[in-house]
This record gives structure tokens, sequence and C-alpha cells, in this order.
């Protein structure tokens, strides 16, 4: 069975899109981000809570903030990536619910009476919205370079004090450079994964 969108699109996507490992010195710009985000923001979270927050590391100041935090394996491309993304899930979205799921004015409530039921929900919707993001920055012709190997508790420290946000992924973005990519991993078949009940 065909896709809908052709092949050039799949390999964007998928097929040929690797996580980047250098760049190249082009810059990233926000109109770049922007357009990233304004096709991102429409993929689906749980009751459309839409928990995902974005730090766009651009200043040298924060980019020496966050480096401490890299584990030392990621601190070089961290360092010399054009942009730095840090990802966060905001753990009281639920706040912003009254403007995300008006058609249900009351759905604050259960989040409001279960703190653990709201972080739970923010961090899988967060995480979910942390794959749109990637693919919208290939979408955009960029690369992606996500990591997870940092100090969580020192960059929610630096860089969201208020306690209301959790860091879920750094990532690197910006155009390849050279030897950017490690050799592609081996991937699952279907019957490996999916069985039917």
């Amino acid at each position: 069975m065909s896709l809908l969108i052709d092949d050039t699109a799949q390999n964007l996507l998928f097929r040929t899109a690797r996580t980047a490992n250098t760049f190249t010195e082009e810059s990233v710009t926000d109109g770049q981000m922007r357009a990233v985000y304004d096709l991102i923001k429409y993929g689906p979270t749980e009751m459309n809570g839409q928990p995902l927050r974005i730090v766009l590391v651009r200043s040298p100041e924060a980019r020496d903030r966050l480096l401490v935090h890299m584990d030392d394996g990621n601190k070089a491309k961290t360092g010399s990536a054009p942009l730095v993304a840090i990802m966060a899930a905001y753990t009281n979205f639920h706040t912003d619910l009254h403007r995300t799921f008006p058609h249900a004015p009351t759905a604050r409530e259960k989040f409001d009476r279960d703190e653990e039921l709201r972080v739970g929900s923010a961090r899988l919707s967060a995480a979910l919205q942390v794959g749109y993001f990637i693919l919208g920055v290939r979408a955009a012709g960029l690369a992606a370079g996500q990591m997870v190997g940092f100090d969580a508790a020192g960059i929610n420290k630096t860089f969201f004090p208020d306690g209301e946000h959790e860091v879920l992924a750094v990532i690197n973005l910006g155009k390849p450079g050279a030897d950017a990519w490690f050799g592609r991993g081996p991937r699952l078949d279907y019957d490996d994964v999916v069985t039917t009940a």
C-alpha cells in the first residue's frame, strides 16, 4: 500500500533523516523556528493541553549556563551547534485549558485535584510534542540532534526556577556538518512490534 505523501517527503521525515552530531555554522533563524512551531502545534495532545515549552538558547551566556549541565559526551556538540532548544513539560498546563479546551469549562478541576495525574499528563503530551518538533525541524530542511544526557535537576533549576517545568530533552539544531551521522541502527520489524488482539 502506498502512503499519501511521496517518497521525497517520506525520506525527508523518516528514512534518510538522522540524528545529527555535527552542524555547519549556518544560523537558524527565528523565522525558521516560528515556521516549525506553526506546523507542529497542530499535533494532538491529551485534552489539547499543549504542555510543551521551549527555550531557544541563543546567547553565549545562556549557552554557558546550559553546558555545565550537559554530560561530557554532549558538551562539544551542544557548544558548537547553531541553535539549541531546551524542551520542557509545563506541569501546570491545566491553567490554560480555558483557552485550549474551552468546550469543557470544568476540565481543569480533575487536574487541580490530582497532581500525579496532571504531571503525568504533562510529561506524556509534551514528549509527544517533542517528537512532532523533531519532524517539524526535518520538514524545514534542518537537522536535529536530540539528547537526554544531562543533569535534569540542574537544567530545571537554571532555566525553570519556578518549579513548574520539567526538562525532557535538549535538541541541537542546524544544517548537518561533516560526519554528522553515526551508522544507522537496526530497526525492529513489524511482526516484532505489532500484535492483533
